[in-house]
């Protein structure tokens, strides 16, 4: 895996902490959380991965043990946490979405995809909910500028019968106003197979 790191602009690197929250909280008018600049390590992008397989473990789980009303709410503290659906819209393309919701920009879309019942989003089953065991993310290459990240490579899964789906993923990730990473970019599909 290559890690790639750009510094990040000049002018942020060379201002203080507070004087760009300040500045992000005028522009805002404290109505969002803000990002506070703070580059990111790589470590921190494959914990956020890491914790991203165990939080879709845990919804499956959760699922198969107490029901889909415990699901879905573990999967929204899931969403409020690992995604920054609270600072804006996420660019959300999940692997098994069909037009014309296709993209998931909302918390609410985002939340269909994961545990379907939302008959806004018909077509949504549940991804989450199909008896993951097991997940492991590896990155083919992370790109790293300052309070941003991208990584790129392979999600595997397995369920509970041992099976195996595999899904080409792409994150971007900024630091949220509570210094924790969040998901901004989410962008997953099937890997091409020539017939």
């Amino acid at each position: 895996m290559k890690t790639f790191t750009m510094r990040g602009l000049a002018l942020a690197a060379a201002l203080p902490l507070a004087t760009l929250a300040t500045a992000a909280q005028a522009r805002d008018h404290g109505t969002k959380p803000i990002a506070v600049y703070a580059p990111i390590s790589l470590a921190e992008v494959e914990a956020a991965q890491t914790a991203w397989c165990g939080a879709l473990v845990a919804i499956s789980t959760e699922n198969d043990t107490k029901g889909h009303a415990a699901a879905k709410t573990l999967a929204g503290q899931v969403l409020d946490s690992a995604y920054a659906y609270d600072m804006g819209p996420v660019l959300f393309k999940p692997t098994l979405t069909v037009a014309p919701q296709t993209f998931r920009t909302t918390r609410d879309g985002a939340l269909a995809y994961f545990v379907g019942g939302d008959k806004t989003y018909p077509n949504d089953t549940g991804f989450a909910l199909k008896g993951w065991r097991k997940c492991e993310s590896v990155n083919t290459g992370v790109v790293i500028t300052g309070n941003t990240a991208i990584s790129m490579g392979n999600v595997t899964m397995w369920d509970a019968k041992g099976n195996v789906t595999r899904v080409d993923k792409t994150w971007g990730y900024v630091r949220g106003g509570d210094g924790k990473l969040r998901i901004v970019l989410h962008h997953s599909s099937l890997p091409y197979s020539a017939k």
